[in-house]
């Protein structure tokens, strides 16, 4: 378990490779596109997260109705 967590860890990008990477996205997308990329991938994530909520309700709705 410790070895695959070091490899994790290696593995990912660090200091200048993540400079690099912005670099890339922000010459890709230009600056006006950036906000309303993330504007979108922030409302992917509220919806998922809403909907993984709406589904431990559910299961709490049930799981006491069971009783």
């Amino acid at each position: 378990m410790q070895s695959l967590l070091s490899i994790l860890l290696l593995s990912m990008p660090q200091g200048s490779e993540l400079l690099i990477l912005a670099l890339l996205v922000l010459l890709l997308f230009g600056g006006k596109k950036i906000p309303e990329l993330m504007k979108g991938i922030g409302k992917g994530v509220k919806g998922f997260k809403d909907g993984l909520k709406d589904i431990e309700d559910e299961i709490k709705d049930d799981s006491s109705s069971s009783k």
